[in-house]
């Protein structure tokens, strides 16, 4: 069995979620953590921790996806890809790469905003990771990103730009200062992160692949090389698959650690942090030897109390905490003020009612890695028939539990769900009355996001339907979700309260 976490150790993963592609600084005594997106709103998550262990989300950076028409449905694998964070000129940075429109920019002077505008820094189809540097030596700036060969036929490879100190434009086309066909057996390299150090121009870039890779530091004394490259992290004999992709930060007391992810499946991409020292010879040297580390001496930071992003949520006058995001940009209405807890959702009317995973409007948050219990009332106070609200786990398959209105005025339990290939759902089991129009609702995930589905409706918790293994979408992992949706039709179909959301896990140890 793996050792416990000490008072002077930590245990991996350090964000047990899907914090996607992460990146790392430190300003000062704080360190600041972004992730990948994709299609939800809002978007650029930002996490905060004083000891690389603990970590709270502080909010996000980007409040809408644009072009606004693109994102008024769900595109769940699509828009932010990958971002780099970085602190210059007493101001946040941070670029990413929407592959299908090309490289991002917003900055800001303080890490909670006010952030700019998005600014489209280079255009073009398949242009991802892209990564800022501010050469302190010389006053010049580089920007380096990777290739989507599903959108440009392009990949294994890196481009570096010169960039306009004020990070707002590229000064010149554009050279492949790495080719990744060029190093034999390495491919799908991806993910770089560019730094200045030792006299050396680093690129620390990820290879091999989502699930099977391998952490790579490339070095070069020019930054458009050539350069020589290394295999720093891999995953050896461990059970840490594919440790990869991430960022490398220096403490105060000068530690060296990385942050990188590890995929897995319907937990998406959870975050592991290894120590980081340097070889004889100038090598980063990442966890034990090149291998991930599950249990190490905390950084030599103040000690902090336990901290993980929020997940439980009482919906004070009918807001949600800043762990929700919509599947594509919100709009208004979906959700009202008032002035007691609990969410108000509107049934919002659609011709996609069928089909959650086509819906704008189902308000998520990530599935946690461990096994846990997640619960919610709901209330569904619509009057129009076949309008109907839920809590799901929602991926490229989804199942749901919730009320109905019936054609018959009376309220049931529904359990429904879709498999991948599905157009649209189904009943998991068969509907039950809800005399009060009131239900609990419970979802128990246990190891290997294996869902069981209960329902209180005034007679105690009975199960309902057939165990359900949850499943990510391509690049995100599967995600719970409240939706509350009626069929097409004239006038508003009612709302739906939610209240008192839970997740309650297991205590580590």
């Amino acid at each position: 069995m793996t050792a416990a976490p000490t008072d002077t150790t930590y245990r991996n993963p350090v964000l047990n979620a899907d914090w996607s592609d992460p990146d790392v600084i430190r300003v000062g005594d704080d360190f600041y953590l972004t992730a990948s997106s994709f299609g939800r709103a809002p978007g650029l998550p930002l996490l905060h921790s004083r000891d690389l262990v603990n970590w709270t989300l502080v909010g996000h950076a980007l409040e809408r996806l644009g072009p606004e028409g693109e994102f008024t449905t769900p595109r769940h694998d699509c828009g932010v890809w990958a971002p780099a964070l970085r602190h210059h000129d007493d101001r946040f940075w941070i670029f990413w790469g929407d592959p299908d429109q090309g490289i991002f920019q917003v900055n800001a002077p303080e890490i909670r905003g006010p952030w700019s505008s998005p600014l489209l820094v280079k255009a073009g189809k398949g242009l991802i990771d892209p990564c800022p540097l501010w050469d302190d030596e010389t006053g010049e700036a580089y920007l380096v990103h990777a290739w989507a060969k599903s959108r440009s036929g392009v990949k294994n490879r890196l481009t570096g730009h010169r960039m306009h100190p004020h990070g707002t434009e590229l000064l010149d086309e554009g050279k492949v200062i790495v080719d990744g066909d060029r190093i034999p057996g390495w491919f799908t390299l991806e993910g770089p992160k560019l730094y200045r150090h030792d006299g050396w121009f680093w690129i620390l870039a990820p290879a091999g692949g989502v699930e099977t890779g391998w952490q790579g530091a490339l070095r070069s004394r020019a930054f458009f090389g050539p350069y020589e490259e290394k295999v720093v992290l891999e995953q050896k004999d461990t059970d840490v698959n594919g440790p990869h992709q991430g960022g490398w930060v220096r403490t105060p007391s000068g530690e060296d650690w990385f942050l990188h992810f590890q995929q897995r499946g319907a937990y998406g991409r959870v975050v592991h942090l290894q120590p980081m020292s340097w070889s004889p010879d100038g090598w980063p040297v990442l966890g034990d030897d090149g291998a991930p580390v599950a249990v190490h001496r905390r950084p030599d930071l103040p000690p902090q109390p336990p901290a993980a992003p929020a997940t439980d949520d009482d919906f004070p006058g009918g807001r949600h905490g800043r762990q929700w995001t919509w599947t594509a940009n919100p709009r208004e209405g979906w959700a009202t003020q008032h002035s007691a807890d609990g969410l108000r959702l509107t049934c919002v009317r659609s011709a996609d009612a069928h089909d959650l995973r086509r819906l704008p409007h189902v308000l998520t948050q990530r599935l946690p890695g461990t096994p846990c219990t997640v619960e919610v009332e709901l209330r569904l106070d619509s009057g129009e028939p076949g309008a109907r609200a839920g809590l799901a786990v929602l991926g490229d398959a989804y199942r749901w539990i919730g009320l109905q209105r019936g054609t018959d005025g009376a309220v049931h339990l529904v359990h429904r769900f879709a498999e991948t290939v599905a157009e649209q759902e189904r009943d998991a089991d068969h509907p039950r009355p809800a005399p009060d129009g009131t239900a609990l609702l419970r979802i128990e995930i246990g190891a290997g996001a294996r869902c069981s589905f209960l329902a209180d409706t005034g007679d105690g918790f009975r199960p309902t339907g057939q165990v359900f293994a949850a499943t990510p979408w391509r690049w995100v992992g599967a995600l719970l979700g409240l939706a509350a949706v009626a069929p097409t039709g004239q006038g508003h179909a009612g709302t739906a309260t939610f209240t008192r959301f839970r997740i309650s896990t297991p205590a580590r140890g």
